[in-house]
């Protein structure tokens, strides 16, 4: 895989946020591994929250038409995926819940729908996940790690790497840790590294143009 496709997710509803810092660093250094990086500023994008009508269960397709669309298509043709969100109450911000929600349609393809299809199983793609929190406490991401490795598991995608940094809240702060600013870039330059030695995927034959036709 020459040239990776990434997508970055900036789930932070602050444009200079402290995980909108961190991960414009993890993106530069993808870019500069040769990776193509596709960027999705989520507060700037028209999502409704799920509205829990389940009319997915016919074939795995939200009927909300908004911004997701656009989104998923691009994530499903990526090799990577980087998503970057603070921390608000031992969660995700709301933008980045918004969207892992409205991906339940897919969880709904993937296990309803298409249950009795049986399709071969494809190469697991990897994701680099970045948090901040305000606070120091030991249990500041568990909550959100397993929402997280959930959220990747529905995409057939492995957390390959979450950075998490407590003590951040205010705008700005990120940028006085160049330890902060120097891991991240090798995190996004060493993910497309280790997605450009993967195997390329193996072409569908489901639906010749593309799994979900807009």
């Amino acid at each position: 895989m020459e040239h990776p496709r990434i997508v970055a997710l900036y789930g932070s509803p602050r444009r200079q946020g402290n995980t909108a810092t961190l991960l414009k660093q993890a993106v530069a250094g993808a870019r500069d591994a040769g990776a193509q990086v596709e960027e999705f500023v989520l507060r700037d994008l028209r999502l409704s929250a799920c509205l829990e009508i389940y009319s997915c269960r016919q074939d795995g397709e939200c009927r909300i038409r908004d911004d997701f669309q656009k989104v998923r298509d691009q994530v499903l043709a990526s090799a990577g995926l980087m998503l970057a969100s603070p921390i608000f109450y031992y969660a995700v911000s709301a933008h980045t819940k918004i969207l892992m929600d409205r991906f339940h349609s897919l969880w709904v393809k993937k296990y309803w729908v298409d249950a009795q299809r049986n399709p071969a199983p494809g190469a697991r793609r990897k994701g680099l996940f970045i948090s901040a929190g305000a606070t120091r406490g030991r249990r500041l991401f568990d909550g959100t790690l397993l929402s997280v490795r959930y959220f990747f598991d529905t995409l057939d995608m492995d957390l390959w790497k979450a950075l998490l940094y407590r003590g951040l809240e205010h705008e700005g702060e990120a940028q006085a840790h160049s330890d902060y600013l120097n891991e991240t870039y090798r995190a996004g330059r060493d993910l497309a590294e280790a997605l450009r030695a993967m195997p390329p995927p193996a072409p569908s034959t489901d639906n010749p143009e593309g799994r979900y036709a807009t």
